[in-house]
């Protein structure tokens, strides 16, 4: 079986199609990646012996400068084109392709499937973008919904229309220009009859009923088994599990001034640090705030394996940290910035594995007070317990369905 997996976004839009990809393999079919040209994506997939096609400009400069609300349709339309023209020469000769990423990206994507006679596979890696009664949508930047109104159904209607005014004009000139007709409701089109939730049961229940007949696969994880570097191993040696602050692709939290509060309150707790770079901020991420042998900087690095020896985990609440945080059994401080984060934030909090920060830009004192109840022997304990809870196999049953449909 050939195989396209097709995405683009950061890292949480990369890493699960790094674990699907390696199950795939396994199984014997060809496997190709679509995704951002980013050095750490490729490298990721050469560990695996996958090849990455690339698409797009880098995610990385693409979070360093965020779209303002009246730049999207524009962006949208070069991420559609870029699809088409990557996705295109990369799906030649491919059984199945998997679209994911964002969402005009995965529109693209699929157009090319269609284009192409390609059998294909919508998936998010959340379920906020998955229309339900039970919970209102995620509005657009600057695109808010009217106060007034509360009724879920009018509200996944009115993102429906804010989604085809963002996005639509882009995606259908861009399928005229492969010969494909117009789409009337671009979210419907990129969900499909039957989406995929690429996310744990336990961590993230798909909330029924709804509309849909949504396929929960479990979270796609690649096993890393690379050794954590000499020196990280030194410091964890060297006392007490620290506490990890890491906060991904969050401009708005990879500065000094985050840094000094994070590594503050984790001193507050008297406890050691480790402290992330991540993306974005000066100097491309989280650094030191003075020369104290208490606080440890670390880039790239298995999470799976730091997790697992860490007293706590501080971090934005992105799915891929937030399910790796909870399959190691580490207590968790969300700080939650924005689209799904916060849902992540509340799963935490309601799963009493840690703490979601009432606010985006959190104080010594607001981080020192979460860190508090993170660190008590309780928190552990449930933490510890739930981790036995969480599914390992969402690769691999997310493969083997891709086989059945293939065989079919």
């Amino acid at each position: 079986m050939r195989v396209l997996l097709s995405t683009y976004g950061s890292r949480g839009d990369v890493e699960p199609l790094v674990g699907l990809a390696a199950r795939l393999r396994e199984s014997g079919s060809q496997v190709r990646v679509c995704a951002p040209p980013d050095e750490d994506f490729a490298q990721r997939l050469a560990h695996i012996d996958v090849p990455l096609v690339p698409v797009g400009p880098s995610a990385r400069a693409l979070t360093a400068a965020p779209a303002s609300p009246s730049s999207l349709p524009e962006r949208a339309a070069a991420v559609i084109a870029g699809q088409l023209e990557a996705v295109t020469a990369a799906a030649e000769g491919c059984d199945v392709l998997v679209a994911t990423g964002m969402l005009p990206a995965a529109a693209g994507a699929l157009s090319v499937a269609e284009k192409l006679g390609i059998r294909s596979v919508s998936v998010t890696f959340q379920q906020l973008t998955l229309p339900s009664p039970g919970r209102p949508p995620l509005a657009y930047p600057g695109r808010p919904f009217p106060p007034e109104v509360t009724d879920n159904r009018v509200l996944w209607g009115l993102d429906a229309e804010s989604i085809n005014a963002l996005f639509g004009a882009a995606l259908n000139t861009n399928r005229a220009s492969i010969g494909l007709p117009p789409v009337d409701d671009v979210r419907d089109y990129v969900i499909g009859d039957r989406p995929w939730l690429a996310t744990d049961p336990v961590l993230d229940p798909w909330q029924e009923p709804a509309d849909l007949d949504v396929v929960q696969t479990g979270a796609w994880i690649l096993p890393d088994r690379r050794p954590l570097p000499a020196g990280l191993e030194a410091f964890l040696a060297a006392g007490a599990p620290p506490v990890y602050v890491g906060f991904g692709s969050m401009p708005m939290l990879a500065s000094q001034d985050a840094a000094q509060v994070a590594v503050e309150a984790v001193r507050a707790q008297g406890r050691r640090v480790v402290v992330a770079r991540g993306w974005a901020g000066p100097g491309h991420g989280l650094a030191p705030i003075d020369d104290r042998g208490d606080c440890f900087v670390v880039g790239e690095v298995n999470q799976q394996a730091l997790f697992g020896r860490v007293a706590a985990v501080v971090h934005h609440g992105g799915a891929g940290t937030t399910t790796t945080a909870t399959r190691a059994g580490a207590p968790q401080v969300v700080v939650p910035q924005t689209a799904d984060q916060p849902y992540w934030a509340s799963r935490v909090a309601e799963l009493g594995i840690g703490v979601a920060l009432d606010g985006p830009t959190p104080t010594t004192e607001s981080l020192s007070a979460a860190l508090r109840t993170a660190l008590a022997p309780e928190t552990r304990v449930w933490a510890t317990a739930v981790a036995t809870m969480i599914r390992t196999d969402g690769a691999a049953l997310a493969a083997q369905l891709l086989l059945d449909a293939a065989g079919r």
